[in-house]
């Protein structure tokens, strides 16, 4: 794969809106040709026969079942609120009409 250059880098860092010194600049100018050497290796492995996949594990669902359960009393937080009426806080208006 063709190197970076350092104008394409600078492009870069200016699109992500970084300041870079002339340093950083050579140093991330080594980093991502690195990265890129990486995903040349890749573009070389014969993918025919391998399936599209989301992960390169199988995923399974992991959440606890969703029950019920005691809460606290709303008089308990209700206390914190400034102003509050009935179960509910009171916020100001944020949309007119």
């Amino acid at each position: 794969m063709p190197e970076l250059t350092l104008e394409e880098v600078e492009h870069v860092a200016l699109l992500a809106r970084l300041e870079l010194t002339d340093a950083e600049k050579t140093k991330l100018r080594a980093d991502l040709n690195a990265i890129m050497e990486h995903f040349g290796q890749l573009l070389d492995l014969n993918t025919e026969d391998v399936l599209p996949t989301s992960h390169a594990i199988p995923m399974q669902n992991v959440f606890r079942e969703d029950e019920p359960r005691p809460s606290l009393p709303p008089e308990l937080f209700l206390r914190e609120a400034p102003e509050s009426r009935d179960d509910f806080f009171v916020v100001p208006r944020i949309v007119e009409s």
